[in-house]
């Protein structure tokens, strides 16, 4: 009698866990191939629109950035733009600007402490900007034009503050109605836009730039007080220092009323004739 033949038991297959690991790995690659070469920029381009960008910001013109497709990602890229945004970027609204002149304003008291104290210097915040007045005796001798040794350090001082804003400068000299007629300064005329010169000139050796300076002589006009009195001549007597405030479109306005400029601060004493500013 024959024996029949058992069939051989199927050996399990263990590692068919394999097959399924290596599609997934397959399938996982190519997704992040296809994301990287989604999101891949070419740097020359992007600096080019990067540089295109800023112009347009400048300028306000449209601008294109390799108009016509090469095959890649982001290759074009048009900004239309009618006005110059510089303007509306650096414009401040009134409000900061008046904060700002605020904290220069007290800046200003801190670095002249002394002097406001003793009444020689007054400081003012309006609309139109932040107002130093300076009297004479604190910056010339009677009748002279030429700064003082002890009004140097005050006004070197006083432009390290100035030189951390952009606003214009205006320096006014005033005098009181006294007359004066010498050699060196035939009016008032002269002497008051002399010593404002005298002023502006130390400014800008202090590194406060010329375009925002702007000397202006107003001999006896525009007076604070009465010129009856010798209290009230001593104050006519003074230099006016004014932070403009900027306007909204950035413009820095000078006063329209200019009536003499500086030619240059003498160093000569006045004749004694007549040596009252």
């Amino acid at each position: 009698m024959s024996r029949r033949r058992q069939p051989e038991e199927e050996h399990e297959n263990h590692e068919r866990w394999l097959v399924s690991y290596a599609d997934f790995i397959t399938l996982l690659f190519a997704f992040f191939v296809v994301m990287y070469a989604i999101s891949s920029l070419n740097e020359g381009k992007y600096r080019v629109l990067s540089l295109a960008i800023v112009d347009a910001f400048r300028t306000g013109s449209t601008l294109s950035v390799n108009p016509r497709p090469s095959g890649g990602a982001n290759t074009m890229v048009e900004v239309p733009q009618t006005k110059p945004i510089s303007k509306a970027v650096k414009s401040r609204s009134p409000l900061s600007e008046q904060a700002r002149l605020g904290n220069l304003a007290a800046d200003l008291n801190k670095v002249l402490n002394p002097l406001v104290k003793s009444g020689q210097v007054n400081i003012t915040q309006t609309k139109k900007g932040v107002a130093i007045e300076v009297k004479d005796t604190a910056l010339f001798a009677v009748g002279q034009a030429q700064l003082s040794t002890q009004s140097f350090e005050t006004l070197r001082q006083m432009a390290n503050v100035l030189s951390t804003v952009d606003n214009s400068v205006s320096v006014e000299g005033f005098t009181d109605n006294v007359p004066i007629r010498n050699p060196v300064f035939p009016s008032n005329w002269e002497l008051s836009a002399a010593r404002a010169g005298s002023v502006v000139r130390l400014f800008e050796e202090s590194g406060i730039s010329p375009d925002r300076l702007v000397a202006i002589g107003r001999a006896a006009n525009q007076p604070v007080d009465s010129n009856a009195t010798a209290d009230g001549r001593a104050r006519n007597r003074r230099v006016s220092i004014t932070v403009l405030a900027n306007t909204q479109d950035d413009e820095r306005t000078l006063p329209a009323e200019v009536t003499s400029e500086l030619a240059a601060p003498a160093n000569t004493a006045p004749d004694s004739q007549n040596s009252r500013p």
